[in-house]
């Protein structure tokens, strides 16, 4: 309510929530359930004598990470039964968002998730959100020099996924608006100007509608592929609404050819598209439905 001024313990929380989130959504995956655990973390701190807190950053910081890892004990057994391929929920920023300053993009989520959920926590507590090593150690139950090696593998594997030349917001619109165009026309000339011979697409339906249920790896595939989408829609094909950038990826919200919603993200390097991202599943179309919403577009159809 306008006016009414906020308990210190209510203010310390808000001030944290941004980050809390943040955090919680690298970890999982999912804002919907990133936001549950933040939920759960302000039921706790109500319960919690806040003057015995010195660091009410690092108390809460260390209440949403083991919420998260509790949460991705059920997660990962979910995981082995998800029909498809899995993609994280995809976060439409628009460019006054901030969620793309941690530098993780898409293709990185999918990077973490070939960690152990220790891993996850050790990098993204300490590497993404500078956190001190003592205080990962704390979070974490472990020793320093456990933490350490830790977060030394993580940052292996990330390493490896993470772009060397991340693509600049006016090309990767460009591109988007380009591979929309061919794919959608059969134009195999131009998708090979513009894929990588090793380009992989992934797309989430997550049993809900029609989607690839395993990866598509190579340009020839590819090519094929969109031919032959191409046969298959004739006049009912997908409908541009507007580029994006999703996770911190270049691409584009659409339509399908029975006007349901779904979002594709572009990983780009040395001027080629080297995976395409495509989420149809609804359950993770909020976000994307409320970034229409903020334009004035109809909403998603489900």
């Amino acid at each position: 309510m306008e006016g009414v001024m906020e308990s210190p313990p209510t203010a310390a929380f808000e001030a944290q929530r941004p980050r809390l989130v943040r955090l919680a959504y690298r970890m999982l995956g999912s804002m919907a359930e990133a936001e549950d655990i933040v939920q759960d973390a302000w039921l706790r701190w109500q319960s919690v004598d806040v003057a015995t807190v010195r660091e009410p950053a690092a108390f809460l910081g260390r209440t949403v990470t083991r919420l998260c890892l509790d949460a991705m004990k059920s997660a990962r057994a979910q995981r082995e039964t998800y029909v498809g391929s899995w993609l994280p929920e995809p976060i439409v920023e628009p460019p006054e968002e901030t969620m793309a300053l941690d530098e993780l993009t898409l293709t990185l989520m999918l990077a973490l998730e070939r960690l152990s959920p220790l891993e996850r926590a050790a990098f993204l507590l300490h590497d993404v959100f500078d956190v001190p090593l003592d205080e990962v150690a704390a979070t974490l139950d472990r020793d320093a020099a456990a933490v350490r090696q830790l977060a030394v593998r993580a940052r292996r594997h990330v390493q490896a996924a993470r772009p060397r030349y991340p693509v600049a917001p006016e090309e990767g619109d460009r591109m988007a608006r380009a591979f929309f165009t061919a794919s959608t026309t059969g134009d195999v000339a131009a998708l090979r100007t513009m894929l990588a011979e090793t380009v992989v697409i992934r797309s989430d339906g997550g049993g809900k509608v029609v989607a690839f249920r395993n990866p598509i790896v190579g340009l020839d595939r590819v090519l094929r592929l969109y031919v032959g989408l191409r046969r298959k829609w004739q006049d009912q094909g997908p409908v541009f609404i507007r580029p994006a950038r999703i996770d911190g990826l270049p691409g584009y919200l659409s339509r399908d050819g029975k006007g349901r919603l779904q979002t594709t993200a572009l990983a780009i390097e040395d001027g080629r598209i080297t995976a395409v991202y495509i989420t149809r599943n609804p359950d993770k179309l909020g976000g994307a439905t409320l970034a229409l919403a903020g334009d004035g577009l109809p909403p998603a159809i489900h």
